[in-house]
């Protein structure tokens, strides 16, 4: 079953009025594991990965950065799984060979993901939205905390086409640091 989401990046400014600027957004859209324990989990991997490469750039980074990372992770359901048509891991060019997965009847990991149009808001489908601010840094600085914003299970506005207000409207049963969100969050049974 899936548990589609919602992950806005954005830049964290000084003025609240700044954080709305569908310019400074990068929105993407998970189709599957969009509880708040993966999506947890999968930004503190990024996190960490990006504060020791020394690679975060900003809100559509890490948005196309987290994209990649959970591409990766949902394709091992499909490398070298012992089929006679799976996909080698010492042959990574097999996985942009269409032949290769004809055995496949919906690759997630080609289907998994979407870039949103922050001014479209949400599908209406999701169970989870998800606000991670980035801080306004330069990129030689060390890092420093991101914080998110967790929305409670489907509290948030829903109804065929597009919202905005989603965002606006969700309830959040966590906004903070992303450490303390791991902390409180993944301590509780889902």
């Amino acid at each position: 079953m899936s548990t589609r989401s919602q992950l806005r990046f954005i830049q964290r400014s000084e003025t609240a009025g700044e954080q709305s600027d569908t310019d400074r957004i990068a929105q993407i859209y998970r189709h599957s594991d969009g509880y708040p324990d993966s999506v947890l989990r999968d930004l503190v991997q990024l996190k960490e990965l990006l504060d020791e490469t020394g690679t975060e750039r900003g809100p559509a980074y890490a948005a196309a950065q987290f994209l990649f990372l959970d591409t990766l992770s949902t394709m091992t359901l499909y490398v070298d799984e012992g089929r006679d048509r799976s996909i080698h891991a010492d042959q990574p060019s097999d996985i942009l060979d269409p032949d290769n997965m004809e055995h496949l009847d919906q690759p997630m990991f080609l289907l998994g993901h979407g870039v949103e149009n922050p001014a479209d808001g949400i599908h209406g489908d999701e169970e989870y939205l998800y606000v991670v601010e980035l801080p306004t840094r330069n990129p030689f600085e060390e890092p420093s905390e991101w914080t998110v914003k967790v929305s409670g299970h489907s509290a948030f506005p829903r109804w065929d086409g597009p919202t905005e207000e989603a965002f606006d409207r969700a309830s959040w049963q966590f906004e903070g640091p992303l450490s303390a969100a791991v902390d409180e969050l993944l301590a509780q049974p889902s």
